[in-house]
């Protein structure tokens, strides 16, 4: 069996997975952020099956697993450069987050620590049924605590993968060392041996 060493490590892994995931996915409830939404919920749900093949000795299951961190690295880095900005990315298209189905962005633009927000009435540039704010005096803005939890994702995502790898080929050396071949010998059924000793008798007629 693999050692509780890294099977430990790795259930601590996906526990520590398993809250930042969850609460990632509140506040983008709260931001109405449909595309992290979803990739959130596919995350949790490999995060479960990874703690299943842990536990249960499934190899196949961590094969899956880590396979997923190595797309959740790759989406956490996409938000990253989204917010940064990098290239020809721009926060001004929203529709890469919300799927172009409402104007929300991320919730802590308005709630981050210190943000004040004042509403600005009849502006032009409001849209029909939408009002107008601004935003002033974050101690910490938006983009930069969303670079900084997906930045956790990943540093959590690379400890994950290589636990898993380790653990899923500690599993795999156990179950190629395993013999089958011989598991049931001492309970096949055996003829009687004739006895050495038994001389074989003339037959008189």
């Amino acid at each position: 069996m693999g050692r509780c060493d890294g099977r430990c490590t790795l259930v601590v892994i996906c526990c520590l997975q398993l809250v930042a995931a969850l609460q990632r996915q509140v506040f983008d409830f709260l931001g109405f952020q449909w595309a992290p939404i979803l990739a959130n919920f596919l995350h949790i749900m490999a995060i479960i099956l990874g703690v299943f093949g842990t536990v249960q000795i499934r190899s196949r299951y961590l094969i899956l697993y880590a396979v997923w961190l190595v797309v959740w690295v790759g989406w956490n880095s996409f938000i990253i450069c989204f917010y940064l900005e990098v290239g020809h990315l721009s926060q001004d298209r929203d529709f890469l987050m919300t799927f172009n189905t409402s104007l929300h962005r991320s919730w802590w633009m308005e709630n981050g620590p210190g943000c004040l927000v004042t509403p600005v009435p009849d502006s032009p540039l409001a849209p029909q049924d939408h009002h107008v704010i601004t935003v002033s005096g974050c101690l910490l803005d938006y983009q930069y605590i969303e670079v900084v939890s997906s930045a956790l994702q990943v540093f959590l995502a690379l400890f994950g993968f290589v636990y898993a790898c380790y653990v899923g080929k500690v599993f795999l050396d156990d179950e190629d060392t395993f013999d089958f071949s011989g598991g049931l010998d001492s309970y096949s059924y055996q003829p009687p041996q004739k006895s050495s000793q038994l001389q074989m008798q003339p037959l008189y007629t």
